[in-house]
């Protein structure tokens, strides 16, 4: 018997993870622009930005004026990353439009040396406090979440053996446990990049069969090595009709760590390919894939330079009404492939090197909403 899918809901980072990465002279009102134009495709979650220090992340140095500014949409979850008390008070100002996620969360690096640069705190530091912690969140009917960052590999050690994994993950929920919290959300973070799809495949399979009552998996995974598209493909085939997959995508594919050793080479899974494979294998979504490659395209205005997904350049598979024209010319260039959303003015004068017309019985059936069979051979 073939296994249900599970539920996929996807978090919107490129505001957060794109715009942390990318130059600091991006004008607020264009980052407002985009903000609005992913607010307005059906995505249902978006980090606007970070609360953090304006002298060590410049680039987030006016995420309160991009609040002010922004339009809210009804539906959509708006949020802010906060690494401390400060940040914290600085967010709840904003509460609402802002929302705060109710589920307590214990987190642990499991490369010690990334957990230095990219907090300031080591693994044992991290370790040591999870008790007082927990203690200070107390029992409570909301369920929590335990989270293991650096999960699948890291730049500064190389592997992170799956056990190493698992054994973080067991210390953080004994802890939950004795607190009188129960947990049902798994948080795996990658911000090197060092995901493959039988890496994640495996994983993700041991959490679930060690702790049945997980029933989220929440992925964060970064494209250093191009195999986080395939690993989300993976975890989203581990899983079953019972769970919710969570993923955390980036519009164009924006996204990086100051702290991983990649900058903005790391990137994230593209949202618009994301949603793309999804709305194919007939997860839904709720997201409007044309309004969101438009906002791919702006997205590769605010940010200065091409970017990195695959959907904005070639289109979403065409079908209907939007098959190509048979007599359109050769197309070589990427920007002649967007006349799948700027018409044929895109490859207005390219060579046509076909002695007649091109006809296709195939192409009337194809019109017609029939499906495509062989061409008959004459005589």
């Amino acid at each position: 018997m073939t296994r249900g899918l599970p539920t996929v809901r996807i978090v919107e980072e490129a505001l957060r993870e794109g715009v942390q990465i990318e130059r600091v002279g991006i004008e607020t009102a264009a980052k407002v622009e985009l903000l609005d134009a992913l607010s307005a495709t059906g995505l249902d979650e978006i980090v606007v930005g970070s609360f953090v220090r304006g002298d060590w992340v410049p680039q987030m140095a006016h995420v309160e004026e991009v609040i002010e500014r922004m339009t809210v949409v009804p539906g959509v979850r708006y949020r802010a990353l906060v690494l401390n008390d400060k940040g914290a008070a600085r967010r709840d100002r904003y509460v609402p439009p802002l929302s705060v996620d109710a589920s307590p969360r214990l987190t642990v690096h499991a490369c010690d040396v990334f957990a230095q640069r990219n907090t300031n705190r080591g693994q044992a530091a991290e370790l040591a406090g999870l008790t007082a912690a927990a203690d200070r969140v107390g029992p409570g009917e909301e369920p929590a979440t335990v989270r293991v960052n650096a999960a699948f590999g890291s730049n500064y050690l190389g592997d992170v053996e799956p056990e190493l994994v698992l054994g973080l993950i067991a210390r953080m929920m004994d802890v939950w446990e004795r607190a009188g919290r129960r947990v049902d959300t798994v948080w795996l973070g990658d911000p090197m990049g060092w995901n493959t799809p039988l890496g994640v495949e495996h994983l993700v399979t041991q959490v679930i069969a060690r702790w049945p009552h997980v029933r989220r998996v929440h992925l964060h995974l970064h494209d250093q090595r191009g195999a986080a598209l395939v690993s989300a493909y993976a975890a989203i085939r581990a899983l079953g009709a019972e769970h919710e997959l969570v993923l955390d995508a980036a519009v164009g594919g924006v996204g990086g760590c100051p702290y991983c050793g990649n900058g903005r080479a790391a990137g994230m899974i593209a949202t618009e390919d994301l949603v793309d494979m999804l709305q194919e294998m007939g997860i839904p979504t709720g997201i409007d894939l044309d309004r969101l490659v438009e906002a791919a395209v702006l997205a590769e205005t605010v940010f200065g330079h091409p970017l990195y997904g695959k959907v904005a350049l070639a289109g979403p598979r065409p079908r209907g009404d939007r098959l190509y024209p048979m007599d359109m010319p050769l197309v070589e260039t990427v920007e002649e492939a967007a006349h799948y959303r700027l018409g044929p003015e895109a490859y207005a004068g390219g060579l046509r090197p076909w002695r007649r017309p091109v006809a296709s019985p195939q192409r009337a059936r194809a019109e017609r909403g029939e499906p495509v069979v062989h061409v008959v051979e004459p005589g």
